[in-house]
Parts: structure tokens; C-alpha cells; sequence
């Protein structure tokens, strides 16, 4: 039996793209074993929990639930950090890989754990988040200046380097990011693209009453749908300052709809007791509902210029949104290889109005027609295949 046993401190019940990813990578596995029940395929997720126990959800998914410190506050995340957390995992399942897909303290403490227990698994990361740039070196540049944002960055990749130290790759899921990852010189960086569930997110899915109920009367009304997490490295402090600079512009209040939960949450809940056409509707669990809420607005806000893949801006993109996109990271990729966009000038309010304004009176239609095509393009099945022919070919190097 080939196992695969996955580690992620970025999971949390109400995360966006990691959750996501990891949800569709079970669902992949348990439809190989139904498809193919000689696969010989399983797919073990560790997730960090308030209470260990073991869940078998099929011959082919065990999800294995561990004991972990979760931090305080609004923060939902829970930390895997001791060896006698990762251990008895490893001793049970003696997998063929072992991927660790957040950075902080987990790689070398899988590493650590491997050594001892279960020496011939291979070791792969996944870049799920670009934290020297997004974490360290834009915010020390910010508030410090870009000498010393340079070099917290430079030593950010060198805590990433050992972190991963003896790691067999690590993907990426954008080009930028693998660049980056090899430029730093982390261990043999590959590209894996994500994927997007395109018969879910659909134009298909736009809910006529529900856009009658945003445009609420006025026909002209634009209307966005951000359900990204709450602080401003999403851009949430762009879209609030922007809001009453939109409305000047377009003569109307603009119809935004927010979900989702985050540290600024309480300046949404604030702006929505304010304004009538700012709603907040809190976490949304179902994904039908999400598909739903894109489908049925006029543009989708991709402001993150430090994602990696930007899953949700694809899921905005097959629901037939173009996009205000970041001009870094994946937002910027996605937008300007699909043409279904504008690149955000500046980081300020006043530029986020300025292209929204612009992008409302483009060729919206040919604009949407772009953004449903190059999401069309991308498939979790072609993502999570590609990736175990990885996992294999890693195996199989000692073996040549």
C-alpha cells in the first residue's frame, strides 16, 4: 500500500484554500479507490484538533485527529509542534511520503520524528504561504524601510532553508513562488498547480432573487462578494476605505457583500450596521451557497498580492467574475494571463476606486466570458494526479 500521510498547521474549520485543498485531496483519494480499488493508495490527513482519536472514513482516507495547542483570541489554528505529537503517527502508518505543508517549526519536527521511526519516508513541502515576503519582508519594509525589509526577508528564507533542511522537494502552486523558492535555493522547488471545481463554480449558479435582492431596486447597482479572511493583507482596509470613494464615482451605493471572519471583522460589522448595502453574513460552510454568491455578483476583489494560488480568486473567476487583481503574487498571474482584469496601480483606496470604476465600465461581458475560460483550465483531478505521479517518482529515485 502506497501511504501518504499529510501535515498542515494552516487547517482550521473555518480556513479558506488550505482547507479547501486538503478537502478536495481526501475526496480525490477516496474516488481512486471507488474508480480503481487496486490503486493500492492511502491517504492519511493529520489534523490538529482538540482531542485525539482516529477516523476512518474508508479503505482509502483515515483522517487522524491530534491533541494540539490552539491559539488565543479569534484565531481558529491549532499547532502540531512535539514529537510526541508526530511520532506515534508515523510509527503506525510508516508512509512512503510525508508532506508538510506549513513552515513554522512542523518541518523539522517531522523530520525529527521520521528519523527516529520511520527512516525511508520521503520528505515533501508545500508552499501553501509565501511568509518571507507576505509575513516578514513587506511589513518590515512597511513600517522600517526597504533596507530592512530586505534583510528580514533574506533571513526569513534562511530559517525556511532549515526548516525544510534534508526535504526531498517542495511544491509550489504558482510560478512566482517556485522562482522564489529556487532563487532562495529551498530543496528542488516543483510546480503544482491547484485546482478548481468548475461544475460547482459556475455561471450556471447565478440565483436571479438573490441578484434582484442586491441590486435592490436599482438595476445599475454594483455588486461585489468578498469571502476572504477579515485583515488587511486581503485587502479588506482597501475595500472599506474605498467604499464611500466608490459611491461618489458611480452615483450610487455599490452593493458588497462580506463573509467569512478575520481580525478586522469587527470594522465589517461596523461598516454593515452603517451603510444598507454592506452586508455581513458570516462563515459560509456551504460551498453550493458560495457558488451561489459569485455567480450572482458583478466582479470579483483578488487584493492579496501574497497569495500562492489564490483558490478562491479561480472559484470567483469559473463563477464568470473578472477581477481586481494585486500587482504581486498569484492575483497578478491569474489576471494577467486570462485578460479577465485590471492590475491594481497602487495600494491605496483611491486606486482600488479608480479600478473598479474602470472595470464596471469595460466590456464586462467579454471580461466574464475570459475569466470562465482561463478558470476552465485548471482541474483538482489533473492537480492531485500530477502530484502522486511526484510522490512515485520520488519513491522510485533510490530505485534506479
Amino acid at each position: 500500500m502506497f501511504t501518504i500521510v499529510d501535515f498542515n498547521n494552516f487547517w482550521s474549520p473555518s480556513g479558506g484554500g488550505v482547507r479547501r485543498y486538503h478537502l478536495q485531496k481526501m475526496a480525490f483519494y477516496e474516488r481512486l479507490a471507488s474508480r480503481d480499488p487496486g490503486a493500492g493508495v492511502l491517504s492519511v490527513f493529520v489534523m490538529p484538533d482538540s482531542k485525539t482519536l482516529t477516523e476512518v472514513k474508508s479503505k482509502s482516507l483515515v483522517i487522524e485527529h491530534v491533541q494540539a495547542f490552539k491559539f488565543p483570541g479569534n484565531w481558529e489554528y491549532r499547532f502540531i509542534w512535539k514529537l510526541s505529537q508526530v511520532e506515534p503517527v508515523l510509527a503506525k502508518y510508516k508512509p512512503d511520503i510525508i508532506e508538510v505543508g506549513s513552515p513554522y517549526i512542523l518541518p523539522t519536527v517531522v523530520r525529527r520524528a521520521a528519523r527516529r521511526v520511520s527512516p525511508e519516508s520521503k520528505l515533501v513541502g508545500f508552499w501553501h504561504a509565501d511568509f518571507p515576503v507576505t509575513y516578514v519582508g513587506r511589513p518590515v519594509a512597511k513600517k522600517l524601510g526597504v533596507g530592512l525589509g530586505t534583510f528580514a526577508r533574506k533571513e526569513a528564507f534562511w530559517y525556511a532553508r532549515k526548516e525544510f533542511k534534508g526535504f526531498d522537494c517542495i511544491q509550489a502552486s504558482s510560478k512566482e513562488a517556485m522562482a522564489r523558492l529556487r532563487k532562495n535555493s529551498l530543496p528542488d522547488p516543483r510546480w503544482i498547480p491547484l485546482g478548481c471545481d468548475i461544475e460547482m463554480f459556475s455561471p450556471t449558479k447565478r440565483d436571479e432573487s438573490l441578484v434582484a435582492e442586491l441590486k435592490a431596486g436599482n438595476p445599475e447597482r454594483l455588486t461585489m462578494f468578498f469571502p476572504h479572511r477579515h485583515c488587511n493583507e486581503k485587502g479588506i482596509d482597501l475595500v472599506l476605505g474605498a467604499y464611500d470613494i466608490l459611491t461618489q464615482k458611480l452615483g450610487h451605493e455599490p452593493a458588497i457583500v462580506f463573509a467569512g471572519t478575520g481580525p478586522s471583522l469587527p470594522l465589517v460589522e461596523e461598516a454593515a450596521s452603517k451603510h444598507e448595502h454592506i452586508r455581513y453574513i458570516g462563515f459560509v460552510n456551504s460551498i453550493d451557497e458560495m457558488a451561489r454568491y459569485y455567480a450572482s455578483v458583478d466582479l470579483g476583489l483578488a487584493l492579496s498580492g501574497w497569495e500562492t494560488f489564490g483558490l478562491s480568486i479561480l472559484e470567483s473567476m469559473a463563477s464568470g467574475n473578472a477581477q481586481i487583481g494585486a500587482s504581486a503574487g498569484a492575483a497578478f498571474e491569474h489576471v494577467t494571463e486570462s485578460g479577465a482584469g485590471i492590475i491594481l496601480k497602487e495600494r491605496t483606496p483611491e486606486a482600488l476606486a479608480d479600478a473598479i470604476v474602470e472595470l464596471y465600465h469595460s466590456d464586462m461581458a467579454a471580461m466574464k466570458q475570459k475569466a470562465r475560460a482561463y478558470a476552465e483550465k485548471f482541474s483538482w483531478n489533473d492537480c492531485f494526479k500530477r502530484q502522486l505521479d511526484l510522490y512515485r517518482q520520488i519513491c522510485n529515485k533510490d530505485q534506479e
